[in-house]
């Protein structure tokens, strides 16, 4: 048996997003880096997309661009997304599924909108945490971990008043399927 900690902790402070364009022209929330909040290494950026109602046809996307050095994890709550590389590989993220992409010496990416949703329209939106590599995994062969909704580890506190799905690590005594 094990046994849980709960750590209480004040709010240090709130941080503004700061809307940007991104890719195809999609609206992007950015917390940071931004000029009076920038030292998070290894984070580098973390982007909200959304959340949007989108009619038919207005979905865009990030067309072709290059990556190295560096992961991002996604993770989409609504909507659906394709992505594909120059290595090959391509998958779909439904609601609640994560992906973990290692771009590690380079690849040239791209994420849009499901050809459905974007014929449909609908809500979307996700989360991006971008995480800068060790120096010594720069140049790593680039990787994907998909991970599927219902291969998240789900957690709650013992009242009920927190749950979590555990992408990375450990959280509540649940841990990542990585």
């Amino acid at each position: 048996m094990t046994t849980q900690t709960q750590t209480l902790r004040t709010v240090a402070g709130i941080i503004n997003s700061v809307e940007t364009l991104e890719g195809a022209g999609f609206l992007v929330r950015r917390p940071f880096p931004k000029s009076s909040f920038s030292e998070f290494d290894p984070f580098l950026l973390l982007d909200e997309l959304g959340p949007v109602n989108l009619k038919s046809g207005q979905a865009k996307g990030a067309p072709d661009h290059p990556h190295r050095g560096f992961e991002i994890v996604s993770y989409v709550l609504d909507g659906r997304l394709e992505h594909k590389d120059s290595v090959g590989h391509a998958g779909l993220l439904n609601p609640g599924d994560a992906q973990w992409m290692t771009a590690g010496a380079g690849v040239v990416h791209s994420e849009m909108p499901e050809a459905e949703f974007t014929r449909t329209g609908g809500r979307l939106h996700g989360i991006q945490l971008w995480v800068n590599l060790p120096q010594r995994d720069k140049m790593i062969a680039p990787r994907y971990q998909e991970i599927p909704s219902a291969q998240i580890p789900v957690a709650q506190t013992k009242d009920g008043s927190v749950t979590v799905r555990v992408i990375a690590g450990e959280a509540l005594g649940a841990k990542a399927v990585s």
